[in-house]
């Protein structure tokens, strides 16, 4: 998110498009150090307005211990991204916050110790996690990363919590978003996470898989399709504004199996 309209405008859109969820960066862990970081504290005050505006819960990421109860004030879900998943006090501080969380799988781990990082925050008391499969790095450059797809019915399989996909960090490029996203409803994913913006060409970061919010919508309505042919309901969560969810029957309890994660 770059400011007040442009979160608004998206924020719209994709809850007309049927979102339940908005994720937006407030602070960002960029590659570079001179790529831009997100507007901090100011993106926070601007996701709660858009959430009082819209009816949209908050997502958003949180990066530093220190941070936590700032973020916590503010967001109704808290995302610790692939490069913190093996932050030990960054787990445990989340896990003590009581608030759900989005836990993105780090670009080089295996699911088993995706699964431990979420058993870190489990054993704080808090079991509701969600675990975010967006690629892996592999020796293919076509994209941006590799889904693992195989991971969704893995991980469904060895735990009882919920499993997102972001296929805009797996593709790196908007015309493959879309297919992914296919490809990970088909394989069982609880949910999507899909990244929303009016310009992608003049984003301030991730304009190449970025969706417009037109893109969101025709995507969404093949997914609601697909949904049908799978006998499987659609239950959007969101988009960056960003995240869209697919619920298949009912919701999987919040706890990992211990036996998973060793």
């Amino acid at each position: 998110m770059e400011g007040m309209p442009m979160l608004a405008e998206v924020a719209t859109a994709v809850a007309a498009s049927g979102a339940r969820l908005l994720r937006g960066g407030a602070f960002k862990p960029r590659t570079s150090p001179y790529a831009f970081q997100g507007l901090g504290t100011e993106a926070l005050e601007m996701l709660a307005e858009v959430r009082a505006t819209t009816g949209l819960p908050v997502v958003t990421e949180v990066l530093d211990v220190r941070h936590v109860e700032l973020v916590a004030r503010h967001a109704d879900v808290l995302q610790v991204g692939a490069r913190n998943m093996y932050n030990v006090p960054l787990l445990n501080a989340v896990g003590d916050s009581g608030l759900p969380v989005l836990l993105k799988r780090s670009f080089a781990a295996t699911v088993h110790e995706l699964v431990s990082a979420a058993e870190y925050i489990a054993v704080r008391g808090n079991t509701q996690v969600i675990l975010c499969e967006r690629g892996i790095r592999t020796f293919e450059p076509s994209t941006r990363n590799t889904l693992d797809v195989a991971a969704i019915p893995v991980l469904k399989k060895e735990t009882h919590l919920p499993v997102f996909v972001d296929p805009s960090h797996a593709a790196g490029r908007a015309e493959f978003v879309a297919p992914i996203a296919y490809a990970a409803m088909a394989a069982g994913a609880d949910g999507l996470i899909v990244e929303v913006h009016p310009s992608p060409a003049t984003a301030k970061s991730d304009g190449d898989q970025s969706l417009t919010p037109g893109a969101f919508d025709d995507m969404m309505r093949m997914l609601m399709a697909l949904g049908e042919t799978m006998q499987r309901s659609v239950v959007p969560l969101g988009g960056e504004a960003r995240v869209l969810s697919l619920d298949a029957a009912p919701r999987r309890t919040c706890t990992a199996r211990a036996a998973s994660a060793g």
